[in-house]
């Protein structure tokens, strides 16, 4: 039975031009090689799969190869490239740092270095999972790693750069890989598929590298997984049901029914999704991919940001012509929002039921204005003004009509009298024959003449107009009315302190309180917001202003009559009197005091 090696391994890179998508890793490489400018410490970061050790061993078998073709590649000829391919080669040797982290693992290395190689130029040291060393190992590796011997050259190859010392970093020439296209990972699945005689179509493959994620490892791990499964026939069907992935029309048959708002039959697809087997959130997701990717198609220019097989793209533009640039940025807002707080909810059916009870619906719920090159969103709701009604009189029953002549005339009546004027109807008692019945004449409310009314207004506005300055005691009347009303609504210890407090006018607009203590002004301060809107309100001017200045009293120059005791008494008598203290002195007498 012929042993099987997966397509990662048997299509391996064996030199720099089959290097998948890093032809500027590549070229620089080679150029180096060629002009013999070789650095002696090389740092491969990227992500994984995208072959950074593959580069690495490539660069071993070059720079050993005794016979390098006219580009600079290896001649996969020589007894070094032979021994390369065999596994049997001692110029090269390759660490795991995953697993041999220690300190003791880089001083192998360190001894090692010293030795020059028996056969080749270059013993050259690949070092992976570089940034898996511990903080002593690379210590230990920093002075080797700086001035290697001549014969020595160092690979280093890591996934997570930020993890490397600074010393390290400063020490290696860094070369960035990049993520491998999704075009450039569907080109090297065809040529493949090609080698191994296998039926693809290739929306199939672009699947696959749509997979991977710009891993062309997992690309080819996939693919020998499809190849199983399929039996060497691999369609588009099949691809999605392997790497469980919705297909791509239950998106366009979802957008198609939410435009036409059927809400049944929206709910019915997601029931058909749910049957065979996917969550809600790969629905969430996916359909969010799918309207950024229907967004991107209402632009020419961004027309190169759609990563899709090129079967779907006609019908991404023509779903792009079809639908509303707002409703699609709605949409996308609430997919997203859904897609948060999906892990949170309870019954996940449900929650996207609802979701899709909202997109459904969209069009009646948000309108996107356009103003200028802004765009802002709008409830609809906004814009809705509420309905306006007419005024109708109301109508009495049984009342007679009036001449629409006669009502003029009392209403002229009412404008152009002086005098208070009293308005009669006449209404008619309702009788089951054609007979006059008495009138009933009832009274209307007395109402002013107008031109009373517009006096009374005038004079009111006059009033309103006048606008006073300060005056002294004008001042006061106002101080005392707003200390009274303090003293209304119980603020006894404010309106004490309103009493005490003495007012300087400075000019027309400003005038000063002047307090004795710092809790006094404290006290007054408290209720400047009111103080200011009445003293405006009294004097009609808002032009007004205050300001506090605190004049503390001097101090009491009087001695207090404190009590004494007999010591203070004795010397106070001594004092007015001498000859009391002489007469102590002449007899020798000891006082208890």
């Amino acid at each position: 039975m012929e042993h099987f090696v997966v397509s990662a391994r048997k299509y391996r890179p064996q030199h720099f031009g089959t290097v998948i998508g890093q032809s500027h890793i590549t070229t620089t490489l080679k150029n180096a090689i060629s002009s013999n400018q070789l650095a002696h410490a090389f740092l491969f970061c990227g992500p994984r799969g995208v072959g950074k050790t593959t580069c690495a061993r490539i660069l071993a078998k070059t720079i050993n190869c005794e016979s390098r073709t006219k580009d600079g590649e290896a001649c996969n000829k020589c007894q070094s490239c032979q021994s390369f391919d065999n596994g049997s080669s001692f110029n090269i040797h390759e660490l795991d740092a995953a697993s041999n982290n220690s300190v003791d693992d880089i001083r192998v290395i360190t001894e090692q270095v010293r030795f020059a190689p028996q056969a080749g130029r270059y013993k050259v040291y690949i070092v992976d999972e570089v940034h898996m060393l511990s903080s002593a190992a690379f210590n230990a590796f920093l002075k080797t790693l700086e001035e290697p011997p001549a014969h020595a050259i160092f690979i280093l190859a890591t996934t997570e750069k930020h993890k490397i010392l600074p010393t390290i970093l400063s020490r290696c020439q860094i070369f960035d890989f990049k993520r491998i296209t999704t075009q450039d990972t569907v080109d090297h699945l065809e040529d493949i598929v090609k080698k191994e005689k296998i039926k693809a179509e290739k929306t199939a493959l672009h699947i696959i590298a749509q997979k991977s994620e710009g891993c062309l490892r997992d690309a080819l791990s996939i693919l020998d997984k499809i190849v199983s499964f399929t039996g060497g026939n691999i369609t588009y069907s099949n691809t999605l049901e392997h790497l469980n992935i919705l297909d791509e029309d239950y998106y366009f048959k979802l957008m198609d029914q939410m435009q036409q708002q059927q809400l049944a039959e929206a709910i019915l697809t997601f029931d058909d999704i749910n049957q065979k087997g996917f969550e809600g959130d790969t629905l969430i997701e996916g359909f969010a991919e799918f309207i950024r990717n229907v967004l991107i198609c209402k632009d020419e220019r961004t027309l190169k940001l759609l990563d899709v097989a090129e079967d779907f793209k006609p019908k991404y533009k023509s779903c792009a012509e079809n639908t509303d640039t707002g409703w699609l940025i709605g949409a996308l807002n609430i997919l997203t929002e859904n897609a948060i707080s999906y892990k949170q909810a309870k019954n996940k059916k449900l929650h996207v039921e609802l979701l899709l009870i909202k997109l459904t619906y969209l069009k009646q719920a948000v309108t996107l204005a356009s103003s200028g090159e802004s765009l802002s969103k709008k409830k609809t709701t906004e814009l809705t003004k509420s309905v306006s009604f007419r005024a109708l009189t109301p109508i009495l029953a049984h009342q007679k009509t009036v001449p629409k002549k006669q009502v003029e005339e009392k209403a002229k009546l009412i404008i152009e009298s002086p005098e208070i004027v009293t308005v009669k109807k006449e209404i008619t008692k309702p009788q089951p024959e054609p007979i006059a019945a008495p009138q009933v004449i009832p009274e209307v409310p007395k109402i002013a003449s107008l031109s009373k009314i517009r006096n009374k207004i005038h004079a009111e506005k006059e009033k309103q107009a006048v606008v006073q300055t300060l005056e002294a005691e004008l001042l006061s009347d106002a101080w005392k009315t707003y200390q009274q009303n303090l003293e209304n609504e119980s603020k006894h210890t404010a309106a004490s302190n309103f009493g005490f407090a003495r007012l300087e006018i400075m000019d027309a607009t400003q005038f000063t309180v002047v307090c004795d203590s710092l809790i006094q002004q404290k006290f007054i301060e408290s209720e400047r917001a009111g103080l200011i809107s009445f003293i405006h309100q009294f004097f009609n001017n808002t032009q007004i202003l205050f300001q506090f200045r605190l004049e503390e009293p001097p101090p009491s120059t009087e001695t207090e009559n404190l009590p004494v005791n007999s010591k203070e008494h004795f010397q106070q008598l001594s004092a007015q009197y001498p000859m009391l203290k002489m007469l102590k002195e002449t007899l020798h007498l000891d006082l208890d005091f």
